[in-house]
């Protein structure tokens, strides 16, 4: 049986490529059949996050202001998602014409600075340090606030407490020279930056973000350690981080990001490769108890799939780093909506991608306006309310039962349907106030499944056969 890796942290898409290898060591005897290791993932507003005063993390004051944080950063990444997809029907042509069907996009996620909704513990290094990172779907680099042969540390403010990387005391640090292959060509989509003063000097990068946040620093491999359930100690070594000397703008509550983007170089794709062909991930509500988490799972969650799982096809390659999904249409209370199957071309102009970096569901405007208006007979027994709270639709949540909602389902072009329960499109935004959990974004663009759509679900990402499956779940798997 293929040994499986554990990670608690929830949204999480990766890509599996045989052109590339992962090495994995146990500290001592080899790994047991089915030992997992676990990563909690903590959402932002867990109290986890909440100990440092003056950030946007941890618990939120209000409802209101919860709700406004997650949209806040829904924004972010939207702006993000339609600068990085824009151009893709053109990028898409001319890469069919050549020797590659990979569709190569800039990737400048690193949660698009709205500060990420999920965070996880990562240990890198010789002997490890421990940071809180965003876990970014979105970019293919694993960086850590650090500082290279004692130069110092610059970023917009200083806290005593703030976790950094020396890269020079930590004994399996090695930089990517600037006259490499690896720098010159693989990382130019990492901009990486043509400067070169001699052959050995470290390999540079500048990130850039939509927000004119800039992350400057170098590229190196390093180890990074995690623990199985039994106590075991594994290795991992030669993961690519980025070494980032120099931080510019919206990142002052984090200490970086992990890295799980569609990208040869993320540390994704190395653990996908070797603990098995498929990883598997199960997102709770955002309000449940402490006792219950989100959890990813590099291999299978269970020995056998659950026996309500249904499989739809993983579009991968065509809209990269994002997982697109072959929907072919979206039906309210049984009946199918009227929607031109444009509207669900990932080649065209629409598609429909999976990322858990948003939070609300976003629908283009045409199909937008398709689901409100079969919603509207039963939204006409509340008062509607004109809230700036973000989410587009928006009442009075006096008389309101789950009974009286209809119901939302998601079609794929091969006969698989997503249900989501009702409290996954109808949420809470502040006491006695309901909101529609999905909101309009403009078209031409994809539409974008959210992670609070997503909860309650057991995913499934198969990345050899290209294909996704999924099933209604509790999330309390052993």
């Amino acid at each position: 049986m293929e040994r499986s890796i554990s990670l608690v942290f929830l949204s999480l898409f990766l890509f599996f490529n045989h052109s590339f290898f992962f090495q994995a060591h146990a500290s001592e005897a080899i790994t047991p059949p089915n030992e997992k290791v676990r990563f909690k993932l903590i959402h932002r507003h867990s109290p986890e996050l909440g100990e440092d005063h003056g950030t946007t993390l941890g618990p939120p004051t209000s409802t209101r202001e919860r709700i406004k944080q997650l949209v806040h950063s829904d924004n972010a990444r939207l702006h993000t998602i339609s600068q990085r997809l824009g151009p893709r029907r053109m990028t898409f042509e001319m890469k069919m014409m050549g020797s590659s069907n990979l569709v190569e996009l800039p990737m400048r996620s690193a949660a698009d600075i709205g500060t990420g909704q999920y965070f996880v513990s990562f240990r890198v290094g010789s002997p490890p340090k421990k940071f809180i990172m965003i876990a970014d779907t979105g970019s293919s680099l694993t960086w850590m606030r650090c500082s290279y042969k004692c130069k110092n540390f610059s970023m917009d403010r200083t806290k005593l407490h703030e976790r950094i990387f020396y890269a020079n005391q930590s004994r399996t640090f090695k930089p990517i020279p600037c006259s490499s292959d690896v720098c010159k060509v693989e990382l130019s989509q990492s901009f990486s930056l043509a400067l070169c003063p001699t052959p050995m000097a470290p390999c540079a990068y500048d990130y850039r973000y939509a927000d004119g946040t800039r992350v400057v620093g170098i590229f190196g491999n390093d180890t990074v350690k995690v623990r199985l359930s039994g106590g075991q100690k594994i290795k991992v070594t030669d993961v690519m981080v980025g070494c980032s000397e120099a931080i510019r703008g919206n990142f002052h509550d984090i200490d970086g990001v992990m890295g799980l983007g569609f990208d040869q170089h993320s540390f994704a794709v190395k653990a996908a490769k070797e603990f098995g062909d498929k990883f598997s991930y199960c997102l709770v509500d955002h309000l449940s108890p402490s006792n219950l988490v989100n959890f990813l799972v590099f291999g299978g969650v269970t020995s056998s799939p659950l026996p309500n799982m249904q499989f739809t096809q993983l579009i991968l390659g065509i809209v990269n780093p994002y997982y697109a999904v072959n929907v072919s249409g979206i039906s309210v209370n049984g009946k199918m909506l009227d929607i031109p199957s444009y509207i669900w071309d990932v080649k065209g102009d629409g598609g429909v991608i999976m990322d858990s970096g948003s939070s609300l569901t976003y629908l283009v405007k045409p199909l937008f306006d398709k689901v409100i208006a079969a919603f509207q007979a039963p939204l006409s027994k509340f008062k509607k309310l004109e809230l700036n709270l973000g989410p587009d639709y928006c009442f009075s949540a006096a008389g309101f039962e789950e009974s009286l909602m209809p119901k939302l389902a998601f079609h794929f072009a091969d006969g698989a349907k997503l249900v989501p329960p009702v409290k996954s499109y109808v949420i809470d935004a502040e006491e006695a106030v309901k909101c529609l959990g999905f909101s309009s974004t403009s078209w031409p663009g994809p539409s974008v499944i959210g992670n609070i759509l997503q909860q309650n679900h057991l995913w499934e990402f198969d990345l050899l056969n290209s294909r996704l499956g999924f099933a209604a779940s509790s999330c309390t798997f052993d």
